[in-house]
């Protein structure tokens, strides 16, 4: 039963016609704002529910209030008219009747009981004979739509469990409302007895309060509640906040002087009172504009990475042309151990500001950003606010660490409330639930750093300006590894540098054979290795100094676990080797491809994505389809299986950039001739043997030229990406753009052995 009171002069219409037949009218609810009085068709939701008018009356303004009861599901077909009231063409949701049902419904059907059970218990206004009469209803979608009239959810929510005409799905649905509604109440239940004995002792601290309060009357003491609301008055006035500032900081203090310090409300006002007259709301420190100094600043603290430098310089060019310029949103994405954070803090120095890093790695509430409203217990505000308060400036350099590892779950998006924060069009208004105020973030630097982008909602990512830090090449390493990484290491474990000495032989020996990566982390970590060695040895007197070569390396570090993959594995017919992007860099991608007796049968393996598969799968229909251009018996296909299987089993691997790799060890096994084995290649092709473009072509370039790879097969599309590959990369390997697969196979395929049958 509802009881609905009827205004509009054509609803009270549509009532009246309804009371002189047959009284059924039908119910839709609005989309977009369920309370709207005239909503257009284009804004009713389609699946709605046929009502019995039980009872009609009308008042003095002629307002009709009636009492409907619920007869059948209905789907909206099409809508005939609109006067005098709006007509519709519709289709009744059969539901599937039946006297028995699965053990899975009936388990749902008594989870359903036993929750409404509960619930009619700790809830005063519901009639306890509820759930005696939800057990008299055998049919498990009419228990499911009486329970989801009975509970207290939204009319959003009901609208969701109305369109469900599976009914177990609408059992699990209106099952799931029910929990969250028995765990609001029995929550409500906790927090009422833990307020009763709050009550009770706080009404014994008051009395004693009164007590001391006289004693400190008789010996001239001053009332202490009334010296901190005088302190909060002047910290207030002389802050010079903004006027809404100043206004809700004035309310919160007259709240707190009508408060008795003992209660629970004192100290959250006072919370309150400390956090919004703390706030750096005109404090600024001033940019260092010096061209030539940030760049000596940045040139010394990191090597290379010349882009993002670049756009740090251009950024205070701006800034000394043109004062009030915003600052930009940058997005510094690559490998980890690249230097993204470093170099946060290095631009935040030459700058001139104050930096304080974020780290959002796994947060999944939206009130980390936006802040917990002051209801709650232990309300606080947002990290941005934060992080304001910490630095106590309103334009530091905040750096948003980890955004693409930002969760999202029944607590909210933070990645949504990040889109004002991160957006200069908007942030001048920021408004943190707990401070409840719009504080300017227009002046704040904002740089975040990622891993990859893929995991960045398009909005956010939209709001950014991606600067790409793919890796490092040998010689980077090489220069780094000497200018900064061997000083720190030397210095955390209190070497001189007359006592330990790193050779150019001994650091290649540790990057090629102990490290593969495209940053520097396990670099210094090895570094660290050799160091803590030395510094033991010297500390027991056993040497005085070192010169540390390629015996010392494994010395210290033990026998190379890195060893070249690529020879040893291309000496057969059917093993390729490709280029892959991975969220730590490029990576060599072999695979290899073998075939036994059968009956035309493609297996895969490796762990592969469903994109990887298809281009198997393409790669050998192409084969097949040109197999007199390739010189292999037709007959071959139908009387053998075909195995393709790339190794690193466990690590899942997807992507369309395999397709040429794969199609090349496919002709290498048909044809019995090898690959090169200084060869690697990267493409997506097509059933007819086109080759096209794929991403990641420097990181991948990079991974190859770690590895010792003399020759790359890439598509023609990419030859503009190699632009952003370093020079001396260039000069170590010979590119080959091609378009066709007829031209990747006469350049991989060396020999004119036969196949052996």
């Amino acid at each position: 039963m509802l009881r609905l009171v009827v205004m509009q002069k054509e609803s009270v219409a549509l009532v009246d016609e309804a009371m002189q037949s047959n009284r059924i009218v039908g119910l839709l609810l609005s989309k977009e704002n369920p309370a709207e009085s005239h909503p257009s068709k284009e804004n009713l939701n389609v699946i709605g529910t046929s009502a019995l008018i039980m009872k009609m009356a009308k008042n003095q303004d002629n307002h009709a209030q009636i009492l409907v009861q619920g007869i059948s599901r209905f789907k909206v077909k099409r809508y005939i008219g609109q006067e005098p009231h709006l007509k519709a063409e519709v289709a009744y949701v059969q539901e599937p009747q039946s006297k028995q049902y699965d053990d899975e419904t009936e388990a749902l059907m008594n989870n359903l009981l036993d929750l409404l059970g509960h619930i009619a218990e700790l809830s005063p206004g519901m009639p306890k004979e509820i759930s005696a009469m939800a057990k008299s209803i055998k049919e498990p979608g009419t228990l499911a739509d009486m329970v989801a009239s009975t509970i207290n959810s939204s009319i959003e929510e009901k609208q969701k469990i109305l369109e469900l005409t599976d009914v177990k799905a609408r059992l699990k649905e209106v099952s799931r409302h029910a929990n969250h509604q028995l765990h609001i109440l029995e929550l409500g239940t906790k927090i009422q007895s833990q307020v009763k004995g709050d009550m009770e002792k706080s009404q014994r601290e008051y009395y004693l309060r009164q007590q001391l309060k006289a004693i400190r009357e008789e010996l001239g003491e001053s009332d202490e509640p009334q010296v901190e609301v005088e302190e909060y008055r002047t910290k207030i006035e002389s802050k010079n906040l903004p006027e809404e500032a100043r206004k809700e900081a004035k309310r919160e203090l007259a709240r707190l002087q009508r408060m008795h310090p003992s209660s629970a409300e004192y100290t959250v006002a006072t919370t309150y009172l400390d956090w919004i007259t703390a706030l750096p709301w005109h404090e600024t420190t001033q940019d260092n504009l010096d061209i030539a100094a940030a760049r000596q600043v940045l040139d010394k603290d990191h090597y290379g990475l010349e882009k993002a430098k670049k756009r740090v310089i251009e950024y205070l060019a701006v800034r000394k042309l043109k004062e009030d310029s915003k600052g930009p949103i940058l997005c510094l994405v690559g490998p980890p151990g690249t230097g993204k954070t470093s170099l946060g803090a290095s631009i935040a120095r030459a700058m001139g500001r104050k930096f304080h890093r974020i780290s959002l790695g796994g947060v999944r509430d939206e009130a980390e950003i936006r802040g917990h409203r002051r209801t709650y217990v232990g309300a606080l505000p947002g990290r941005i606010i934060q992080a304001l308060r910490r630095t106590e400036t309103r334009n530091p350099l905040l750096m948003l660490d980890e955004i693409d590892k930002v969760g999202s779950d029944f607590r909210g998006d933070p990645s949504s409330a990040l889109l004002e924060v991160l957006d200069p069009e908007q942030n001048y208004s920021f408004l943190d639930h707990y401070i409840d105020v719009p504080f300017d973030l227009s002046k704040v630097m904002f740089i975040t750093t990622a891993n990859i982008l893929d995991t960045i909602p398009p909005a956010l990512r939209d709001r950014m300006e991606v600067i790409s830090l793919p890796g490092y090449t040998m010689d980077e390493k090489i220069k780094i590894a000497n200018r900064y990484l061997i000083p720190r290491q030397r210095s955390e474990h209190g070497l001189k540098a007359d006592q330990i000495r790193f050779t150019k032989a001994a650091l290649k020996s540790i990057i090629q054979g102990y490290t593969r990566e495209a940053g520097l982390r396990n670099l210094e970590r090895e570094i660290a290795s050799v160091c803590r060695g030395v510094a033991a040895k010297i500390a027991q007197d056993e040497l005085q100094q070192v010169s540390i070569g390629v015996d010392e390396v494994t010395e210290y570090l033990g026998p190379a676990r890195m060893t070249p993959e690529a020879r040893s594995r291309m000496l057969t017919p059917g093993v390729a080797m490709g280029l892959a992007w991975t969220p730590t860099g490029g990576e060599l991608l072999f695979i290899e491809a073998t075939a036994m007796k059968g009956s035309n049968k493609l297996t895969l393996t490796g762990q592969l994505g469903d994109v990887m598969k298809e281009s198997a799968v393409a790669a050998l229909s192409f084969i097949r389809a040109n197999a007199k251009q390739f010189k292999i018996d037709e007959a071959f296909f139908e009387t053998h299986d075909i195995h393709v299987h790339v190794p690193a089993g466990a690590i899942p691997k997807d992507g369309p950039s395999a397709g040429v790799t794969m199609l090349t060890a496919l002709a290498s096994l048909m044809t019995g001739r090898t690959i090169r084995k200084d060869l690697a290649m990267t493409g997506e092709i097509t059933l007819r043997g086109q080759v096209l473009p794929v991403g990641g072509i420097k990181e991948k370039v990079l991974a190859a030229h770690r590895a010792g790879i003399k020759t790359i097969i890439l598509p023609a599309d990419n030859e503009k990406d190699l632009q952003e590959v370093p020079l001396k990369v260039h000069d170590t390997i010979q590119f080959h753009p091609v378009r066709a697969m007829t031209d990747v196979l006469k350049l991989a395929l060396v020999g004119e052995k036969e196949r052996s049958k």
